[in-house]
């Protein structure tokens, strides 16, 4: 099959199967004409891969995850291994995803919400400290 089908049977856009084909992920067979074939061997892999970066699975890790899937004698302490530290990747982002609700709520909560032109939001995103003066007081 096509590129075009293989995109739509393995819910990879194209451009993405391109890539990985680019950087050796997927190697699809050729046709007599040099066109891409993409078998159901590569369609699994393709399946694997969406799969493993739904997962958040960088492309290195699912590399390294591809090798094992297509290791019969692969040992399931690495799979489990490279999930395990995913799941401490996936920790860590949720503790900084925490602590930036925590400090745009407080900033949220900090701003009058009201029609002077004073924003701790601003104030924050801009770099300056907090202030309390309006632009008439400063004439």
């Amino acid at each position: 099959m096509n590129i075009g089908e293989a995109a739509r049977h393995s819910g990879l856009p194209a451009k993405t199967i391109r890539y990985y084909e680019e950087i050796g992920l997927v190697r699809p067979d050729r046709r007599d004409n040099n066109y891409r074939d993409y078998g159901a061997h590569t369609l699994e892999v393709l399946r694997f891969l969406r799969r493993s970066r739904e997962f958040g699975f960088t492309i290195e890790q699912c590399r390294a995850l591809l090798s094992l899937y297509e290791d019969p004698t692969r040992c399931s302490s690495q799979v489990k291994e490279l999930a395990s530290t995913r799941i401490v990747e996936i920790d860590e982002k949720i503790r900084e995803l925490e602590a930036l609700r925590e400090s745009l709520g407080r900033l949220v909560h900090e701003c009058p919400g009201d029609h002077d032109p004073d924003c701790p939001i601003i104030d924050e995103l801009a770099g300056a400290p907090a202030q309390r003066t309006t632009i008439a007081a400063m004439r």
